[in-house]
């Protein structure tokens, strides 16, 4: 129920990384839309690989596509105005507005931000004309007193929008108390007014056993601590964070199910692509670089990647390529997706060095096609002629090989072909999302009919998702003060 009225903007902001700060704004962007609000992400800057598509075939980090979904509003690129996309140890492709603008150096970028702050406070002065109340988003610690000079995504961005700002804390990693204590001395007297309530996230145990901290943080921060939000598993919202992939699956299953290895790239992006399998009661995936996994596998997929040609190397060095091709020879499927497409023809070429120095290396030859980077970058979202939907990211053209007769993977509504199908135990697409479309999984799965029960049924991944955002909306409405909240945002 609507609590009425204009709402400030509201900024979840981290005493560091990985603390929670993108669920909860997850599960604010669904309270609210369940109040009746009309709400919308912000995150000013984000550093990730795994990325989405708009509609209107803009690039935006993962995280904030999941938020509006959750808001119920199409993603924007000025929900996400600007995304750094690292390809190395020290460089990160600039995606501004949805569009890359080049590479730079982590050293570089710091210097020079103040040419992009008026891009990102304009995308959001845009949104905020549009929705209320805007879900903002900081990045890492609000309390890098180095960057602060430069910062264009934590307390910059909030005096610009003017919001009410909520500091999260993680008590799993410990320290909670210097940390949220820290956070908030070392602001500025103005930011420090600013901060108005304290979220401490993934507890375990018993939560009366925290009655007298919460007192205490509130004593010594003079911030009313609004929540206290406990550790969950079994709520399952799609993440954006490498971090997550080490507590995946990566043991093979033995026959019970379908195993399915995704290859561990160094440089896997767009992990989301596995997560309606993971959701999938016949199927046992997991992430593996382990050669013996790869020949136990019934299916591999290699992901994704935003440095194909050195992953392709890390694969030839470390045996995987190998193990793949043999685990195909002796029945495995195989699919490639985007970069892991490219790596099943028969050769990657980079002229312009758009990756790097190594201008060719040959593909593990699975596939009859090949692959030439290419400066511009491909980002849209794609029908196909039999209805299944997903998105594009990718630079480079792959063709077939000369000599080598069309087979692609699909049609798209416009004509455009996509991919290539060698058998259907064998093929490769650019296509992120494929395998949200269950007709896709069930032809996946067919050659391994075997291990399926007749009473099995593909999932229906959007109605899965959108159960778990109300889940997700239960249990925090059941562990933060969220009248309290609407009272901050209200009497501002």
């Amino acid at each position: 129920m609507q609590q009425g009225g204009k709402l400030h903007p509201v900024m979840l902001a981290g005493t560091g990384s990985d603390v929670g700060k993108s669920i909860l704004a997850t599960a604010l962007c669904r309270i609210f839309r369940q109040d009746g609000y009309t709400p919308a992400p912000f995150k000013a800057q984000n550093m990730a690989l795994n990325s989405a598509v708009t509609p209107d075939g803009g690039e935006i980090g993962r995280a904030q596509a999941v938020q509006a979904e959750a808001a119920g509003v199409s993603p924007h690129t000025d929900m996400n105005p600007l995304l750094l996309k690292p390809n190395s140890d020290h460089t990160s492709q600039v995606v501004l507005n949805g569009r890359p603008i080049g590479n730079r150096s982590a050293y570089d970028y710091w210097r020079n931000t103040g040419e992009l702050r008026a891009s990102v406070t304009a995308a959001f002065d845009r949104l905020a004309e549009q929705y209320n109340p805007i879900v903002m988003e900081g990045a890492g610690s609000i309390t890098e007193l180095n960057l602060r000079d430069t910062d264009l995504v934590n307390m910059s961005m909030a005096r610009h929008a003017d919001a009410d700002v909520i500091l999260v804390g993680d008590i799993d990693r410990g320290g909670v108390f210097a940390s949220v204590y820290g956070s908030i001395a070392l602001q500025t007297p103005e930011d420090r007014r600013r901060i108005k309530g304290i979220i401490i996230n993934k507890f375990r145990g018993d939560l009366r056993l925290f009655d007298k901290g919460r007192q205490m943080l509130e004593e010594l921060c003079g911030v009313p601590v609004l929540g206290v939000v406990p550790y969950f598993t079994d709520i399952h919202i799609e993440e954006e964070d490498s971090v997550a992939l080490a507590q995946k699956n990566r043991t093979w299953a033995g026959d019970r199910k379908v195993n399915v290895a995704v290859v561990m790239l160094r440089h896997l992006s767009n992990y989301t692509d596995f997560n309606v399998l993971e959701q999938d009661e016949r199927i046992n995936l997991f992430y593996t670089s382990n050669v013996d996994d790869l020949l136990k596998s019934d299916i591999i997929i290699v992901p994704g990647t935003k440095a194909t040609l050195s992953d392709l190397y890390e694969l030839r060095r470390n045996g995987c390529a190998q193990a793949i091709v043999r685990a195909h020879r002796e029945g495995a499927s195989v699919l490639g997706i985007c970069g892991g497409y490219q790596m099943l023809g028969m050769e990657v070429r980079d002229p312009l060095h758009v990756e790097g120095d190594t201008e060719r290396l040959p593909g593990l030859g699975l596939l009859p096609v090949t692959t030439t980077m290419t400066a511009e970058k491909t980002t849209r979202q794609v029908t196909m002629d039999n209805g299944w939907q997903g998105y594009e990211i990718h630079q480079g053209v792959t063709e077939p090989t000369d000599g080598a007769e069309e087979h692609p993977f699909t049609v798209f509504s416009d004509g455009r072909t996509d991919g290539y199908v060698s058998s259907e135990r064998c093929m490769g697409t650019y296509i992120h999302g494929i395998l949200d479309n269950p007709a896709f999984v069930e032809r996946l799965l067919k050659p391994f009919a075997d291990k399926l029960s007749a009473a099995s049924q593909p999932m229906d991944y959007q109605a899965f998702k959108e159960q778990q955002y109300d889940l997700l909306a239960d249990h925090v409405r059941k562990y933060v003060d969220i009248p309290q909240l609407y009272k901050i945002l209200q009497d501002s």
